[in-house]
């Protein structure tokens, strides 16, 4: 019976993903690479890159990726460090809090940046009333630097799952490593460069590579900056040409060799560094307890870094609670009436529902594949079980913009699922790219949770003429019910407030999802901007409060669910 379940949950799950993961890649090869008469051509690639404005959009997306990622870095290492090795005062509270960014998606938090960084916003107020400038030569800081913008705004926004890697991979070393180095005389720094880092390097990584593929097919940033000197928001702006133009599907092929090429380049150099430890620590690690000084520094770095990056949120809070926020330190005219408006306008009821009901779906979707295949790949010797465990992590290294724009592609008139055209009903394909999307981590989640169950326990069942599967269902299913539980929140969640499927998906008002709500609602006249951040605000607090569950749940393995 295990061998029958396992052979249909690798049918299932190659169909699946063949069907909606590898055929949308095949059709933006075939649209970029082949010409209409069939024959294999570089042609499109050479017309892009002897075009100055697609280069430049090249490189800018590039150089948002890597800074972004170094910026992502050098926030999260030290913290994730500071909070493995050391106590101070509420740690507890600083570690949890110290993840709100990521409750966000960063377009969103760009409504805020607008409001510190604009012409009128809270920075150049504070410079004029200090008389530094006048009120006639405000300065444009967006307008002169919108480029830093995006890239502080997506590292804020993203070093948590950096973190979140980094956090796991420190729990994972055995102390009596590093025990043995200080017995050697290798202590302090000299110990964190040769022991610790070299060991944290495959999660490094895997965060590292997430932070990347995120920042360098960033579409809401970009859109709410209106900077469109870059690859992302040129595809999005080609969309309308996708059923006759080829150049759309040469830049999204374009960047989808990028992304493969840097995950490729990342791996070699780092992700081979993979030093040998002992399956289990020989006792655990015990937290340092520095000076007064030092854990009173260590609270207020963790609380500094936190402030800064909610600065965008908190930006977006304070204009949803107001009408006219112009040329001042705080809004000029507080209200609450946004948050009451944001619910009952007509362009936001029908997004909630359609977002619940999106996000519900790909949830159920996640949670039973997910399952299935991390019991296929961690409780059996299924031949092909290293195949689908592979395949289904794939998704993680494919942008969600070239996914969606492959959705398009495949469902053009005459194409293999016209049936399931976007531009008439979205919302199986928005199921479909969310589940797809999200599903890496309900399997690293359902894996943590089978490799930390003992296999002792369904052995004992089955002495008991329990069937494998039934003591499967009836033993550890419960027993890892928490790492499923943290999985499928962050599932929902994730899909709830979707960035680049919605945006590319949903063309039909009726069909809009939160997201394409907020950036509609973003760009309409008078009071359509505090609703925005009103509904971005509900939306914040739902995510926060799975996220800040599905950690408690997890503790420090939550870290696994963004492991590659």
């Amino acid at each position: 019976m295990i061998r029958i379940f396992s052979l249909t949950v690798f049918v299932i799950t190659f169909l699946f993903l063949g069907c909606f993961f590898l055929l949308p890649i095949w059709e933006i090869i075939q649209g970029g690479f082949f010409n209409v008469d069939g024959k294999f051509t570089f042609g499109f690639f050479k017309i892009i890159f002897e075009n100055n404005t697609y280069i430049a959009g090249l490189l800018n997306a590039i150089s948002s990726g890597c800074l972004s990622t170094l910026m992502a870095l050098a926030i999260a290492l030290p913290l994730a460090y500071f909070a493995h090795k050391y106590e101070f005062p509420f740690k507890k509270l600083l570690t949890i809090i110290v993840l709100l960014p990521i409750m966000l998606p960063p377009f969103v938090g760009a409504i805020g940046i607008q409001q510190i960084f604009g012409s009128y916003g809270v920075l150049n107020s504070i410079l004029l009333k200090l008389g530094i400038i006048t009120s006639i030569h405000t300065i444009d800081w967006l307008g002169q630097y919108k480029f830093l913008g995006m890239v502080l705004m997506n590292a804020l926004s993203l070093y948590p799952v950096l973190y979140l890697n980094i956090i796991a991979s420190l729990a994972n070393i055995d102390p009596a490593m590093e025990e043995a180095a200080a017995n050697l005389g290798c202590t302090g720094m000299e110990r964190f460069f040769k022991i610790t880092l070299p060991l944290i390097v495959p999660g490094v990584f895997a965060g590292s590579t997430l932070v990347f593929i995120w920042a360098f097919t960033e579409l809401g940033v970009p859109l709410i900056f209106d900077y469109n000197t870059i690859t992302s928001v040129q595809i999005y702006f080609g969309l309308k040409d996708i059923g006759s133009n080829p150049f759309p599907y040469a830049l999204v092929a374009v960047m989808l060799c990028f992304s493969v090429f840097f995950y490729v380049v990342g791996k070699g150099f780092l992700g081979r560094q993979n030093f040998a430890t002992v399956s289990k620590a020989t006792h655990s690690v015990a937290t340092i307890i520095p000076s007064c000084l030092i854990q009173l520094l260590l609270s207020a770095i963790f609380t500094f870094i936190t402030l800064l990056a909610l600065l965008p949120h908190i930006a977006v809070i304070l204009k949803s609670c107001s009408m006219d926020w112009y040329n001042s330190l705080l809004p000029n005219t507080w209200t609450f009436k946004n948050y009451e408006t944001a619910l009952g306008h007509p362009l936001t009821i029908p997004s909630i529902q359609n977002s619940l009901v999106y996000s519900s779906c790909a949830t159920f979707i996640t949670l039973f594949l997910g399952t299935s295949i991390a019991f296929v790949v961690v409780r059996t010797k299924f031949p092909g079980r290293s195949i689908i465990d592979a395949l289904s992590m794939l998704p993680v290294a494919v942008p969600g913009l070239v996914t969606a724009f492959g959705y398009l592609a495949m469902s053009q008139a005459g194409r293999p699922f016209a049936f399931l055209n976007p531009i008439e009903n979205p919302t199986v394909l928005l199921i479909i790219a969310y589940a797809i999307r999200r599903l890496p981590f309900m399997v690293r989640s359902a894996v943590a949770g089978f490799q930390q169950t003992s296999v002792t326990y369904e052995e004992a069942a089955q002495c008991f003429g329990c069937s494998p599967l039934k003591s499967t269902l009836k033993i550890t299913i419960p027993l890892i019910s928490a790492n499923l539980i943290a999985g499928g929140l962050l599932v929902f969640s994730q899909s709830m407030l979707g960035v680049s499927d919605s945006m590319v998906l949903a063309q039909k008002q009726q069909f809009y999802p939160i997201t394409k709500a907020i950036y509609e609602l973003v760009h309409m006249l008078g009071d359509g901007p505090f609703l925005a951040c009103a509904l971005g605000v509900w939306a914040m607090t739902f995510l926060a409060v799975t996220i800040i569950g599905a950690s408690t749940i997890m503790g420090k393995s939550f870290g696994s669910i963004f492991k590659m």
